[in-house]
């Protein structure tokens, strides 16, 4: 345990987000870091690999050959520090559309991951023992499924737990209370990150609820809250760590409110400088997530321009390699639409699929 769990349920109002690692890169006088050396350079290597893929998606979509898609720059610390909070192996990720490192971590290919954005039905199955949900576009449409993912664990015997994310317009949605709601009813194994980046697409926090912090509802769903700087990987995987620790215990769930900032744009269809106060956009410039673990890094001697030079190219390398496997694929046919929908197809459905393809034999 990190030492924070004493803190888990904070006053209704508490507006202080737990802290590990400062914007310099140095730690808080007594606090730790949970994550060994080698942990905290993959997580690192994790959080730069998501933020190259930012960059060469907008550049692709721009080009026409990627779809629309939501980046993660500013919130690779709250991805990826829940991330490293969980077991790929037996612990679930329930994604809604800005968890790429999460997707990562828990196993599922680039490539998957890029056929959802290229319209190809084929990215929506993970492959098997990849402990992921398909992206969720609809808004918090996700939350009540992974409750009821954890809940079937739970029943069923299985020390799994379910991290599920979503963004501070999730919040609120009428599904985001329902589903705490039911989890806390059930204890449920399942822990909700809400990425409060500032926006839900152009309307602020400060219009979407009067609440001090979105972790204070809590109490409201008998579960436990806890607000975490979101900006800080060391803080976010200790306060994730001592809720997925919770869960697996059957404690229940947790709500966490990771305090981030969304550093660009909603999506590659949207233009942030409409909206975004320029001035806010510079003072959270200086608290960049990456930047913050690579003066840790540094200071220790962990990471050095050699290094960062070589991991750079490998994460360039591995980006351009999925780039070209899922262009040259070949296009889905009409099968690929019924697939992974129902164990067995209907009868309506089988006479819908042969229609369709038959329709396509006849062009």
């Amino acid at each position: 345990m990190s030492g924070f769990t004493p803190q888990f349920r904070p006053e209704h109002g508490q507006a202080t987000p737990w802290t590990v690692l400062r914007p310099d890169g140095e730690l808080e006088p007594g606090r730790e870091a949970a994550l060994s050396d080698e942990q905290l350079r993959d997580a690192c290597e994790l959080m730069l690999f998501s933020r190259a893929f930012d960059e060469k998606g907008f550049s692709l979509q721009r080009q026409g050959r990627f779809g629309t898609f939501s980046p993660v720059r500013g919130q690779e610390a709250s991805v990826v520090g829940a991330a490293f909070a969980l077991d790929p192996a037996r612990d679930w990720v329930v994604p809604q559309y800005r968890e790429l490192p999460a997707l990562l971590r828990q196993g599922l290919p680039l490539e998957q991951f890029m056929l959802t954005f290229l319209g190809d039905p084929r990215g929506g199955a993970a492959p098997e023992g990849v402990n992921v949900l398909p992206i969720q576009i609809g808004l918090a449409a996700q939350l009540p499924q992974a409750v009821g993912l954890a809940w079937g664990h739970a029943l069923q015997g299985r020390d799994s737990v379910v991290a599920v994310f979503c963004g501070d317009g999730a919040s609120s949605e009428g599904d985001f209370h329902e589903a705490c709601n039911l989890a806390g009813t059930l204890r449920a194994p399942v822990v909700f990150v809400v990425q409060n980046n500032g926006w839900a697409i152009s309307t602020p926090r400060a219009r979407q609820s009067a609440a001090a912090t979105l972790a204070g509802r809590a109490p409201g769903y008998g579960i436990p809250g806890a607000l975490v700087d979101g900006n800080d990987l060391l803080a976010v995987h200790q306060v994730v760590g001592d809720a997925v620790a919770r869960a697996r215990a059957g404690e229940g769930p947790t709500l966490v409110e990771t305090l981030t900032y969304r550093l660009g744009d909603h999506n590659t269809a949207d233009d942030a400088s409409r909206y975004q106060p320029a001035e806010e956009l510079e003072a959270w410039a200086p608290r960049d997530p990456i930047s913050r673990v690579l003066a840790h890094l540094r200071t220790r001697e962990l990471w050095d321009d050699a290094h960062d030079t070589a991991v750079r190219e490998r994460i360039a390398a591995r980006i351009d390699e999925a780039v070209r496997t899922v262009e040259a694929m070949e296009p889905p046919g009409v099968e690929h639409l019924f697939e992974h929908v129902t164990e067995t197809l209907s009868p309506r459905l089988q006479n819908q699929r042969a229609e369709l393809q038959a329709q396509v034999r006849t062009r």
